[in-house]
């Protein structure tokens, strides 16, 4: 498995892994591109020139956001979440972030577990934060610095 850079080539594939993962923030090809070409940190897995799943981060002040997360479900389970995620904090690093923040929906306790993991802890609660369905988030932390 290979972790690198989003490059425009990788949206068609991130869109297909966007719509297998309804739990997912649902970006358009918009977005993608603006991470494309740099307004954002973003990182694709490749396996055998497929990609299998992708991160997006971006700075704010002192503290690194993680924006939009999955793994293709056939690739689940297989440390490729682990790989983005170590990718993506090693960013956070590099930037001297103090914090790596993220919102995750209150219902999707895979991802709540993942992050449990990774030393995340929950810090605060976006209420009504999601649509379709209403739910409210969880903002989880991990101190970097």
């Amino acid at each position: 498995m290979n972790i690198r850079a989003i490059e425009a080539r990788d949206i068609d594939a991130i869109l297909l892994i966007q719509g297998a993962s309804p739990e997912i923030a649902h970006w358009t090809l918009w977005d993608y591109n603006r991470v494309a070409s740099g307004e954002m940190a973003g990182w694709v897995a490749e396996e055998k020139e497929e990609i299998i799943g992708f991160l997006v981060g971006r700075q704010i002040v002192s503290d690194m956001e993680i924006l939009n997360f999955a793994v293709a479900p056939d690739s689940r389970d297989r440390g490729v979440g682990t790989a983005l995620l170590r990718e993506a904090i090693n960013w956070g690093r590099k930037i001297r972030a103090e914090n790596a923040l993220l919102e995750v929906r209150e219902s999707n306790l895979a991802a709540l577990r993942f992050y449990e993991r990774h030393e995340f802890r929950a810090t605060g609660r976006r209420a009504r934060y999601y649509t379709a369905p209403v739910e409210d988030a969880l903002v989880l932390t991990l101190r970097l610095a």
